[in-house]
């Protein structure tokens, strides 16, 4: 059996006394007790020793704990600040009556009547009270509560210890030769031939090393730069914006009637607060009303600008697409979005209230659904999906519209987004003449995809386990 020289000397010292500590074990061999322990460990993996690791753990008082401890807890000086009885506006006024009223009723130590805190039986030491002294030897209950209010802290520590086998006594009894082994050649041992009268150290170059976990950006996070960093590469600007918008542009700037269920509660989060319509609103209010000057008959009845008013965190990202446009009428535009949205959904393994959106644009002379149709296809080509189709599909403010489906083997044919160009009455108000193409997609479904996963939760728990296993680079996806 092959064994380093360090081994060897720590076995010959194991045989001698049986059983010992790193510590111990590293003054006799004059190495430090990390490295005793990694002997120890490649003597385990041959049989010819065992290495024990034993973790304990005891309890230890906090700054907070320690200052508690020689002053009082705040229960017990909120107590005796105040003689039988204080109306709870004065006590209120002590710095630790927040805390300290709640628990001195807890413990039965006072009543509240009439406004007034009351003292009421003897307030001996309470079991936390006691447990400061000695966190280390409370009962469960009372160190539980010590972490609870942070008041101590667990303290682990661990302790090696190393013995040797019967396996190892025999062989350390069949005699072990001790000579002085190199590790690392220098270039002049290797120029000069000196290597060959040398006992060259042996290396396993079948045994793993230890894993080393370096810091890397979440798997998710590096998919969302993918994406970016494809669209930035076709010519792309990114877009961004607030969660917080307002349902004008959130809603009625894209066509969406005022009476549409996705405005109500249980599909969308709104809030309290109110926006101002931006300069142009009534072109819009005539597009839903009757059309405007397009040819559309519009939705009919009467728009109500304070509905337009109210805020929501965003459903999708298109509304800071529409924006953008408002703001950019003439072309070329060539534009992307990649966000979080929200939505009042049942939380289960394909659905979440908030999730990542991408949403991209494009606006020219002449560009037509067959360019849009090429966009949709490099991209995903680009995304590693190299088989595309697309099929006829409805979106309240895209005609014609179409939905992106890609090829995943042992699941078929798998819809990723939505894409269309965008109506008349979305574009009309604001002086757009130039076709607008436009696509939007859900991130975390795509991840899930290239992931192998089967819930969409594991996207973002904080399974650290998960990260490590993740490689960098993915078949060079990325």
């Amino acid at each position: 059996m092959q064994l380093a020289l360090n081994e060897k000397r720590l076995l010959l010292e194991l045989n001698n006394i049986g059983s010992a500590s790193p510590e111990k074990l590293a003054q006799a061999l004059d190495r430090p007790a990390e490295s005793v322990i990694q002997y120890g460990g490649l003597l385990s993996q041959k049989g010819l020793a065992i290495v024990e690791r034993n973790v304990s753990s005891r309890l230890i008082l906090t700054d907070e704990g320690s200052r508690y401890s020689s002053e009082g807890l705040p229960e017990r000086q909120l107590y005796e600040s105040f003689s039988e009885s204080s109306p709870i506006a004065d006590l209120n006024k002590h710095p630790h009556a927040k805390i300290g009223l709640g628990w001195m009723k807890r413990l039965g130590w006072v009543k509240i009547e009439g406004g007034s805190v009351i003292k009421i039986g003897s307030a001996e030491k309470s079991p936390i009270e006691l447990g400061l002294s000695s966190p280390d030897l409370a009962a469960p209950e009372v160190r539980k509560e010590l972490l609870k209010r942070g008041l101590a802290e667990e303290e682990e520590s661990v302790q090696y210890s190393i013995s040797i086998t019967d396996e190892g006594k025999k062989l350390a009894a069949s005699g072990l030769t001790l000579v002085e082994e190199t590790g690392t050649l220098t270039s002049d041992q290797i120029s000069s031939g000196a290597w060959r009268d040398l006992t060259l150290r042996r290396y396993d170059i079948t045994k793993k090393p230890r894993p080393v976990w370096p810091g890397k950006i979440h798997p998710y996070q590096r998919l969302i730069n993918e994406m970016r960093r494809i669209l930035l590469d076709m010519g792309f600007t990114e877009l961004y914006g607030s969660v917080v918008q307002g349902a004008f542009w959130n809603f009625d700037a894209l066509f969406q009637p005022q009476d549409h269920p996705a405005r109500e509660m249980q599909d969308t989060f709104h809030l309290k607060e109110r926006s101002e319509l931006p300069g142009g609103w009534e072109k819009v209010r005539d597009i839903h009303e009757h059309g405007g000057d397009t040819s559309s008959c519009g939705w009919g009845g009467n728009w109500d600008p304070e509905k337009a008013k109210a805020t929501v965190l965003r459903t999708h990202t298109t509304s800071l697409s529409i924006q953008h446009l408002a703001t950019h009428p003439n072309p070329p535009e060539k534009a992307f979005c990649i966000g979080r949205v929200y939505r009042r959904e049942t939380i289960d393994p394909t659905h979440l209230p908030e999730f990542e959106q991408l949403e991209g644009i494009v606006m020219d002379e002449d560009v037509s659904f067959r360019h849009l149709l090429g966009y949709l296809k490099e991209f995903y080509g680009r995304m590693g999906f190299s088989n595309v189709r697309f099929r006829p599909a409805y979106f309240p403010y895209t005609e014609p519209s179409v939905e992106p489906e890609v090829w995943i083997d042992g699941l078929g044919w798998v819809e990723l987004g939505g894409a269309g160009i965008f109506r008349e009455e979305v574009t009309a108000p604001w002086g757009i003449t130039s076709p607008v193409l436009a696509w939007g997609l859900g991130v975390s479904r795509v991840a899930m995809l290239r992931m192998g996963l089967s819930d969409l939760r594991e996207l973002y728990q904080s399974d650290i386990d998960w990260v490590r296993r993740t490689p960098v680079m993915n078949g060079g996806d990325y």
